[in-house]
């Protein structure tokens, strides 16, 4: 079953009636837009696609759950980011969740250097600038690392943010205010050092 036009809440009602192909087929049209959420969160390539594997399993035992009140990605994509919150939290059991403020829309500063065009006198590809978004991100509490990936690399409205983690949308403001201002910093510190970390690089 690979035919475009079908919708997914068809496919999810061809599960429920014991078609194994249509989740397959919902498997198919996300897994690539999950992975480099599910990659920046838990950081081993490895370990990300266990993790992306594990919430597909999960979507599919709990079919039942989906209401059909948001769309399927976001529901499955909420069912991902816990499931790699979860492999985080046991792999990395100390975790430091930043306080609230109640600011958040300046520019943030992964998405000014990705986009910006390379400065000659840093000798910075794409990749290197990846890569130490990558690195600086790692050093984020996952609360605020969770909501700067969604809001400014994976460009999800704040409402979106709000569902998919569980709390208001003042909250998700707040992290990803103090997320920003903790990222300009690492970033800057990065740059000074002159480092330019693999992009494959595990988070701590």
């Amino acid at each position: 079953m690979t035919d475009p036009a079908v919708d997914d809440l068809d496919l999810v009602q061809a599960c429920r009636e014991g078609n194994a192909d249509a989740f397959g087929e919902l498997v198919r049209r996300y897994q690539d837009r999950l992975f480099p959420t599910i990659h920046r969160l838990v950081g081993s390539e490895e370990d990300s696609r266990d993790v992306l594997q594990d919430a597909f399993v999960r979507a599919y035992v709990k079919l039942s759950q989906f209401q059909g009140t948001s769309s399927f990605y976001t529901w499955v994509y909420r069912i991902a980011v816990n499931a790699a919150v979860n492999h985080h939290r046991r792999k990395f059991p100390r975790l430091i969740d930043g306080g609230d403020d109640t600011r958040g829309d300046e520019f943030s500063p992964a998405v000014e250097m990705r986009s910006r065009e390379p400065d000659p006198a840093e000798h910075l590809d794409q990749v290197e600038r990846d890569a130490i978004i990558q690195q600086a991100l790692s050093r984020l509490s996952l609360e605020h690392r969770a909501v700067v990936i969604m809001r400014d690399l994976e460009e999800l409205r704040y409402e979106e943010i709000a569902e998919i983690l569980e709390i208001p949308i003042g909250t998700v403001r707040s992290r990803l205010h103090r997320a920003r201002s903790e990222l300009r910093e690492l970033l800057a510190g990065l740059l000074s050092d002159g480092r330019s970390p693999h992009p494959t690089q595990s988070m701590h």
